[in-house]
């Protein structure tokens, strides 16, 4: 990594409520420590074996609902660090292979930041996944912050 290249925090763009903590816990890291966020919507496709048409039609549509799903966070972003974050959108088959291959794919990219589910719905689908099976990015090592997905704006401040 050069000098000029700050680290950056990769964080899931979802629709879960947890999503904005985490959000939030790395824009507050990126600006005290100089990194940038990066915001990754993975697409899983949907399988039209007979209509190619309609398969191109649907997956142009996808990659226009993650990119307006990308806008208010973008947003966000921008407002807290004063960069415009790094968007990433990559059709997978799976959320892990999104991030796999987006992890792979720049090696700037230095910390996942992830937030817990809340309200006794266990840890969130992504985070147990990482618990259980391992935290695997094709060789690099790459750490996992779990932050809790009920955190306040002023325990965020308090922790980041």
């Amino acid at each position: 990594m050069s000098a000029a290249s700050p680290r950056k925090f990769l964080v899931v763009a979802d629709d879960t409520p947890e999503f904005q903590a985490a959000l939030r816990f790395a824009c507050r890291r990126a600006r005290s420590t100089g990194g940038h966020v990066a915001l990754l919507r993975v697409i899983e496709p949907e399988y039209f074996e007979h209509w190619s048409g309609v398969r191109d039609e649907l997956e142009r549509q996808a990659r226009e609902e993650a990119e307006a799903a990308l806008s208010q966070p973008a947003e966000l972003v921008l407002a807290e660090t004063g960069q415009p974050p790094e968007l990433l959108i990559r059709r997978a088959e799976t959320l892990r292979a999104g991030l796999r291959e987006a992890i792979a794919a720049d090696p700037d990219i230095k910390i996942l930041v992830l937030a817990a589910a809340v309200g006794g719905r266990g840890p969130g689908p992504l985070v147990a996944s990482l618990a259980k099976e391992g935290v695997s990015w094709g060789g690099r090592k790459v750490p996992v912050t779990v932050v809790p997905g009920d955190l306040t704006d002023a325990e965020i401040a308090d922790l980041a």
